[in-house]
């Protein structure tokens, strides 16, 4: 495994949720009394739910603290489907019901259309986001960015100035909306928490050398690599060096 992706190991999935819970509460805490609110974007899927469990009671200063999502099935927050509907069941409960919330999802019927009005509220939470979660599929794809999908070059296009972006995979039902790549990348702390056999394998695979539109998570991972190594050498400038932080479990 390359050093440089900062990769934690852990013997099960348990163990892996109190260190990432630990972490976590440290970042959050830090973005509080350093600059009065924290902000935390977060992944769907069945990966993170252990996390949001535990998450959701842990003693901080909830009321300071926003938490969005890094992409979102256009669906309504109702359907099994959505990610806001997991943020709101799993991790909006207990003290963490007293964070601030903004979904993705509006009232547009397209997430293209719906674009211009989620960056707006997405601009009013605290930002950079001071902790953001990624999960990662199969297939490679991390947020929304998926393969083959007619957007993704837009999608993670560093230049392109926006915050999120609808965009259509072809191999996952429903259109979605995802942050972009440099909005991802613009974070203070990232992380990619995976578990199973299968996940690692496919995380060895994007470390190999290969086209990065085939798994977009090489997006990721070779620009945060970038960054590291760049604020590495002028150590002297930035103070605080930014890995991508892997957090696998069996």
């Amino acid at each position: 495994m390359n050093p440089s992706m900062n990769f934690h190991s852990f013997k099960d999935r348990d163990t892996l949720c109190v260190e990432l819970e630990k972490t976590l509460t440290s970042l959050l805490s830090e973005g509080i009394n350093s600059r009065g609110r924290a902000s935390l974007a977060v992944s769907g899927g069945s990966t993170p739910v252990q996390l949001f469990k535990s998450l959701s009671s842990i003693d901080i200063d909830w009321q300071q603290v926003d938490i969005c999502l890094v992409d979102e099935r256009w669906v309504e927050p109702s359907d099994p489907d959505s990610n806001e509907n997991l943020v709101r069941t799993h991790l909006l409960q207990n003290k963490a019901a007293a964070a601030q919330f903004i979904g993705m999802k509006n009232s547009a019927t397209t997430a293209g259309e719906g674009e211009a009005d989620c960056a707006a509220h997405l601009a009013k939470l605290q930002r950079p986001f001071d902790v953001l979660i990624l999960g990662m599929g199969n297939d490679g794809h991390t947020a929304s960015l998926f393969p083959g999908a007619v957007k993704l070059p837009q999608a993670t296009d560093m230049d392109s100035g926006k915050i999120c972006m609808g965009i259509a995979p072809v191999t996952a039902p429903h259109e979605r909306m995802t942050l972009t790549l440099p909005e991802i990348l613009a974070s203070r702390q990232l992380f990619l928490h995976i578990t199973g056999q299968d996940k690692k394998e496919v995380l060895e695979q994007a470390m190999q050398p290969g086209a990065v539109e085939e798994m977009p998570i090489r997006y990721v991972l070779q620009q945060a690599d970038k960054e590291s190594k760049e604020n590495t050498k002028n150590i002297k400038k930035i103070k605080n060096t930014k890995k991508i932080k892997i957090y696998w479990a069996k």
